[in-house]
């Protein structure tokens, strides 16, 4: 069973940075790369993003169907950007290359400049929000907003929800895993449309049985007194060690090289030819 959210323990390099320099590292490098239209800059991020993956050691296998989906998302997406606005990238770039056809819908190298630049953008956040996932236990990430100025009770409600995901994810498949038992068929066996329907019955009774554990957690949460301190402390706060600043270093090089990139091209917009 692939666990898409959870946080998976491990001891690599990207495991011990704390909480919230992850979680700093993850905010400020997608808000760059999302303002950032300079495919140089993209590029570079995406190589890097796809390094950390390496570094953390996350296997294959328990990402590939969150990249499946994502990589159709994208198809999607740009597949929608040329139907409904074929010209954006000559808009953008103020230049127009034809390449094939005339009209409205003909194909410019601008237009594949900018859907290539929109799919980069996929493919940089996405090995980046997988690291921070998958390295970051729910409490740390907890602590780590807490600690740059979020609320301790939104945090907190950040926390659970990571927490659940993986256990919601787990009873989906113990339910799928008992109506197989039954004789219902939800295995690649099976037809897609077979799979879909079978898929839709258990989503309904999931949903019921989260909110009822919704419902459990807040009164337990309630008899608590949760929420009635102005600060709390954090078991699983941690110190900035070395490490840490250099990686937060990093990040801000990372940022000036943008906003230097942004000065000299005039601009968010760099066209290469």
């Amino acid at each position: 069973m692939n666990n898409l959210f959870g946080f998976q323990a491990g001891d690599s390099m990207i495991h011990r940075l704390t909480g919230t320099t992850k979680l700093i590292t993850f905010l400020v490098l997608t808000l760059a790369g999302m303002l950032s239209f300079d495919l140089r800059y993209l590029v570079a991020l995406a190589l890097l993003a796809s390094f950390t993956l390496k570094l953390a050691h996350i296997k294959w296998q328990d990402i590939a169907l969150m990249v499946k989906l994502v990589a159709v998302f994208a198809v999607m997406n740009l597949v929608l950007i040329y139907l409904f606005a074929p010209q954006y990238g000559v808009t953008l770039f103020h230049h127009q290359t034809i390449l094939l056809g005339s009209g409205g819908y003909a194909l410019t190298l601008e237009q594949l400049v900018y859907e290539f630049i929109v799919l980069i953008k996929y493919f940089f956040t996405l090995p980046l929000a997988l690291v921070f996932l998958l390295t970051t236990n729910p409490s740390e990430f907890a602590a780590g907003l807490n600690k740059i100025g979020v609320s301790y009770r939104i945090a907190i409600a950040f926390s659970l929800t990571l927490r659940y995901i993986p256990d919601i994810q787990a009873e989906y498949w113990m339910v799928a895993n008992a109506q197989q038992a039954r004789g219902f068929e939800m295995s690649k066996k099976a037809s897609f449309r077979q799979r879909i329907k079978g898929a839709a019955g258990i989503v309904m009774p999931l949903v019921f049985s989260s909110l009822n554990r919704i419902d459990e957690i807040s009164r337990a949460m309630d008899l608590r007194r949760f929420g009635k301190g102005k600060r709390r402390t954090w078991y699983f706060a941690q110190v900035l060690t070395r490490r840490d600043y250099l990686v937060l270093l990093l990040i801000v090089g990372l940022v000036l090289i943008d906003l230097i990139l942004i000065g000299v091209d005039g601009g968010r917009y760099w066209y290469p030819f």
